[in-house]
């Protein structure tokens, strides 16, 4: 196969831009390529994780959530009024969270289908609701204290060289083998880059696109609902004014991980590269300590332009392709 023609291409120019950036980071500040500064990118962009998988399936539908920022503060607000002021056990208040934002996506994913709105304009309206549901529940950080999340916190695994996976990266590990599992090996996950890669010819295929588009949207929000949960677990707070930009900083990462806008083409290993690329950056300005943390941004922006120029050039070769054959 050629590797120039191939969706895998980007995948492996993140990865290999990322251990070439942690090698340079290692090679300039003491303790960079220790064992603790790995787990700790995990574990700080954890929440990140979690967001940026389920927007990298709506991605690769060919559609696009800029909600889930919002959800993530929905849901630590959420979560701290039923635990703190009205004193829900927090297993009581997720049981409660979780099904309300796969209606709250599947409402976004059923008009998206059945009225043909655009995914932007959907997910923008759900944005300002559950940012603003959120505000109006709560105007202040609301503290959460409960054993529960005693317990959480201080679970996890320590792995050699003192690096300590914590509760919530073993949470994240978990629903990466299960979305694994499912784009790639179930049929539903056919659906999916079917459905990205042309949504008429899914249709006409028999592919249940009405479903299809519902659950990913579903999805996309409980993801988001759990990323606010594991949000929660790190600050053990709730506030109406977190995870803004969280939506832009998602979808950085897809396409830094190599998922084609246009959908069809994508990997969820990708993302995961791609969020790492961005705490590597991050981490190694705050090594730096020299370098304004706006530095990251502007990184960002260069990396962003570089792989839509790739992708550009991807989906030319691609119908040229097609055309010669």
């Amino acid at each position: 196969m050629n590797l120039r023609h191939s969706p895998l291409l980007p995948v492996w120019i993140t990865a290999v831009l990322l251990c070439l950036l942690f090698a340079l980071g290692a090679w300039r500040f003491t303790g960079f390529g220790s064992a603790t500064v790995i787990a700790n990118l995990f574990t700080d962009n954890t929440y990140l994780l979690i967001v940026a998988m389920g927007m990298t399936l709506v991605i690769l539908s060919g559609g696009i959530d800029l909600s889930v920022g919002a959800v993530i503060a929905l849901s630590g607000v959420v979560t701290g009024v039923l635990v703190s002021q009205f004193q829900w056990h927090p297993l009581l208040a997720f049981s409660v969270l979780v099904p309300g934002a796969a209606l709250f996506g599947a409402g976004m994913g059923a008009l998206i289908h059945y009225y043909k709105f655009q995914p932007f304009i959907v997910t923008l309206a759900g944005m300002f609701l559950a940012r603003g549901l959120a505000t109006v529940i709560s105007e202040e950080s609301v503290a959460i204290e409960h054993p529960f999340y005693d317990a959480v916190a201080d679970f996890g695994v320590m792995l050699p060289g003192n690096a300590w996976l914590g509760s919530s990266v073993l949470i994240f590990l978990v629903l990466l083998i299960m979305l694994v599992l499912l784009v790639h090996f179930t049929r539903f996950g056919s659906y999916i880059y079917a459905l990205g890669g042309n949504a008429q010819s899914a249709a006409l295929m028999g592919i249940p696109v009405a479903r299809t588009t519902i659950l990913l949207y579903a999805g996309s929000s409980v993801l988001a609902a759990i990323a606010g949960i594991v949000f929660t677990f790190y600050t053990f707070s709730g506030y109406a004014l977190s995870g803004i930009g969280m939506e832009l900083d998602a979808i950085a990462a897809v396409v830094i991980g190599g998922t084609l806008l246009t959908g069809g083409y994508g990997y969820l290993a990708g993302t995961v590269l791609g969020v790492l690329l961005l705490g590597v950056i991050q981490t190694y300005i705050i090594f730096d300590g020299s370098l304004s943390s706006w530095w990251t941004k502007i990184v960002i922006g260069v990396l962003l332009l570089f792989f839509i120029l790739l992708q550009q050039l991807f989906l030319r070769g691609k119908q040229q392709h097609a055309t010669a054959t």
